[in-house]
C-alpha cells in the first residue's frame, strides 16, 4: 500500500507525468467516442503534420516565456518570411530548398533580433514591443505581396518536402525538439535562460548578462517562426499575407498546457511537447467525434482552462512536498 501511494506521489507530483496520464485518458475516451477510428497511422500522421508549425514553434515560445516575455508577433514573422519566399518561387528567383529555408530561418532571426533588443534595451515591455511587431511584419506580407499570393504551381518542388506522405516536416521536429532538450538540460545557456526567468536581478548580479539572454531568445523565437514560414507554404503548398492568422495563441496555449510559467523561470522541453500533443490531439478529435464547429472552440477553451488549473495544482503539491523536506 506504502508502494502504491509513493507512486501515485510520483505521477502527481510531475507536471509531465500528470500531463501524460491525462493524455492517455484523452486518448481513451476520444477513441470511444470515435467508434475505435481515431488512433489510425494516418490520423497520427495528420496529428503531427497539420500541428508542425505550433509544435516547432512553441520551442521558441518556451524560451521567450521562461525569461517572463511573451511574443504576439511570431505569426505575422512567419506570414512575412513565407511570403517572401513564396515570391521567390513566383517569380522564379530563387528555386533551392535548402536556400529558402535559409532566406526564411534569416529573415524571421532578423525580425526577432529587432523585437529582442527592443525588450532588452529599449525597456519596453514585451506585450506592447510584439503587439507591434504583430502589425508591422504582417503590414509587410501584404506590402510586398502586393494583393498577390503564390499558389501551389508556383511553388511546385518546394512543396514536396512537405506533402502529405513526406517525412520532411517530422525530421525538422525530431531535431529541433532534440536539439532544444540537450541545450535546456545540459547547458550552461539553457540554465542561464531558467536563471533570467527565476530572478533577473540575482542573475545580473551573478555575473549574467540579462539582455543578452533576452535579445537571444526572441531571436531563437524569430528563427522558430521564420523556419515555420517557410514550411508552412511547403505544407499547404501556397503563400499568402494572411496564414496562419491569430494561431499564435495556439502556441501559447500549447506552452501553458505544458507546464510553461507565464512567470518565467519555470517549464520544459518535455511539457512543452506534451502541451502541443494535447493541444493538437483536442483539435483533431472535437470534429472526428461529431461535434459542431460552433462548439468546438467553446469546448476547446474548457478543457484548456481544465488542464491549466491542473497543472496548477500539481505545481502547488510539488511546492509543498519541497518545504516539507526542507522542514525535515
Amino acid at each position: 500500500m506504502q508502494q502504491k501511494k509513493s507512486l501515485w506521489k510520483r505521477l502527481t507530483g510531475s507536471r509531465e507525468a500528470s500531463l501524460v496520464l491525462i493524455l492517455v485518458a484523452l486518448l481513451i475516451v476520444v477513441t470511444i467516442l470515435s467508434g475505435g477510428t481515431f488512433l489510425t497511422p494516418s490520423n497520427i500522421s495528420q496529428i503531427f503534420r497539420n500541428n508542425a508549425l505550433t509544435m516547432l514553434m512553441a520551442l521558441g515560445m518556451l524560451c521567450v516565456l521562461l525569461t517572463a516575455g511573451i511574443d504576439i508577433s511570431i505569426t505575422s514573422i512567419l506570414a512575412f518570411s513565407g511570403m517572401t519566399i513564396g515570391l521567390l518561387q513566383k517569380y522564379d528567383i530563387l528555386r533551392n530548398t535548402f536556400l529558402l529555408f535559409l532566406i526564411a530561418a534569416l529573415i524571421g532571426t532578423g525580425c526577432g533580433l529587432l523585437n529582442g533588443l527592443i525588450i532588452s534595451k529599449g525597456k519596453v515591455a514585451p506585450i506592447i514591443c510584439t503587439m507591434g511587431g504583430m502589425y508591422i511584419w504582417r503590414g509587410l506580407a501584404y506590402v510586398i505581396s502586393n494583393n498577390n499570393w503564390a499558389s501551389g504551381a508556383d511553388v511546385s518542388g518546394f512543396s514536396d518536402f512537405g506533402k502529405d506522405g513526406s517525412i520532411g516536416p517530422y525530421i525538422i521536429l525530431i531535431i529541433a525538439y532534440v536539439v532544444f532538450f540537450i541545450v535546456m538540460k545540459w547547458t550552461t545557456f539553457g540554465r542561464r535562460i531558467y536563471a533570467v526567468g527565476s530572478n533577473a536581478e540575482a542573475a545580473e548580479v551573478s555575473g549574467i548578462n540579462v539582455d543578452r539572454i533576452i535579445t537571444l531568445v526572441y531571436m531563437i523565437m524569430g528563427l522558430l517562426a521564420g523556419l515555420s514560414g517557410a514550411l508552412s507554404v511547403s505544407i499547404y503548398a501556397s503563400a499568402q499575407p494572411n496564414m496562419q492568422y491569430g494561431k499564435e495563441m495556439d502556441v501559447i496555449a500549447a506552452c501553458v498546457i505544458g507546464g510553461v510559467s507565464m512567470n518565467g523561470g519555470r517549464g520544459s522541453v518535455v511539457g512543452t511537447f506534451l502541451g502541443a500533443l494535447f493541444y493538437a490531439i483536442v483539435a483533431k478529435a472535437l470534429p472526428l467525434i461529431g461535434l459542431e464547429s460552433i462548439w468546438q472552440n467553446l469546448i476547446k477553451g474548457i478543457i484548456v482552462l481544465a488542464v491549466v488549473l491542473l497543472n496548477v495544482l500539481t505545481q502547488r503539491a510539488m511546492d509543498r512536498a519541497n518545504l516539507e523536506r526542507r522542514e525535515l
